[in-house]
């Protein structure tokens, strides 16, 4: 009889993986992408709703992993704020290369938002200024959170984290959440977006993606010397961060233009084909050198094979730990 594995989220939160784990995952699976080992078409998806998506996300990894997997992952701005839901929600399917047959259903909200924040710290690893001690971080929510921990295992020389959003709880919540986890950086809440980049190595943006952006943070604020990374596609940073610096990353090249011919993101300014200096896969596997002076700018719209590379991950400690429940199919 043919079993699968099911994973809840609960399940899933108890096997106690780190950052440090899945940044390493989603790091192997960005290496055999620029090796040319991973098939990974650009996501397709549905939009029920206008600012909502539900999208499917297919991939295989090849090389030393051979893992396949498929992640049916929903999108919803207003579910925290309107409804009491996570914003982001979905199902991930890991199926086994030689039969095609499902070895694992599970939770995709925790897999969601950690690879999301471990390809964030992966980032910053490659692309940070060197000895990069002051974060600032826009929008704290759930990716905002996550993104801290990621800088915290990324940047060594981390000490001040400056943070703004414009709803006051979130601000409060993020603090004591996030304080007791690392009480060795100083937080600095900033009233407005400007102060917020004041002095910042890295600029990481949070906010909600939208259709029609408000792209509220402006080059002139920013040092000579940083990165900025937009977590929330072009929600945040005016076009002209993305195109008028050293040089923009993104984490696919063939998603990132794929999404940028359907007409909805990355209209309006942001970098064209022949703007685009690397895909992070080019950058992890050795075949472009990592951006090292200037304002760098890094875009993840975040890929499956972070996917396949975390539920893999997860499946392999769920046996280890005999954690989950097995089902008949």
């Amino acid at each position: 009889m043919n079993e699968a594995l099911w994973l809840s989220q609960e399940d899933v939160k108890a096997l106690d993986i780190t950052m440090k784990d899945v940044m390493e995952a989603v790091e192997a699976g960005w290496r055999l992408k620029g090796e040319g080992k991973v098939e990974l078409p650009a996501k397709p998806g549905v939009h029920p709703r206008r600012d909502c998506y539900i999208h499917a996300m297919p991939c295989w990894i090849g090389g030393e992993i051979d893992s396949a997997g498929l992640k049916w992952v929903a999108g919803y701005p207003d579910n925290p704020s309107r409804r009491g839901l996570p914003y982001n929600t979905g199902l991930f399917i890991l199926n086994d290369c030689e039969t095609g047959l499902v070895r694992a259903v599970m939770d995709a909200n925790w897999m969601t938002t950690w690879r999301t924040g471990a390809a964030s710290g992966v980032g910053a690893l490659h692309l940070a200024p060197t000895g990069a001690s002051v974060v600032a971080i826009i929008g704290l929510g759930t990716q905002g959170r996550i993104n801290l921990r990621a800088m915290a295992e990324a940047l060594p020389d981390l000490r001040e984290v400056r943070i703004h959003d414009v709803r006051e709880s979130q601000i409060a919540s993020f603090l004591a959440e996030m304080e007791p986890l690392f009480p060795r950086f100083r937080y600095v809440a900033c009233p407005t977006v400007e102060a917020v980049c004041a002095g910042a190595d890295v600029v990481i943006t949070c906010t909600p993606i939208l259709a029609d952006p408000r792209r509220i943070v402006r080059s002139e604020w920013l040092k000579e010397e940083v990165l900025c990374l937009a977590v929330d596609y072009d929600s945040a940073f005016d076009s002209d961060v993305m195109t008028g610096g050293e040089g923009f990353v993104c984490d696919d090249r063939n998603q990132y233009l794929w999404t940028q011919s359907h007409g909805v993101y990355f209209q309006d300014g942001y970098p064209r084909e022949d703007q685009i200096y690397a895909d992070m896969g080019e950058i992890v596997a050795g075949s472009k050198p990592p951006l090292s002076r200037g304002r760098r700018s890094a875009l993840f719209m975040g890929i499956a094979s972070h996917d396949v590379m975390t539920a893999r991950l997860i499946h392999a400690r769920a046996l280890e730990r005999s954690i989950g429940t097995r089902l008949p199919l």
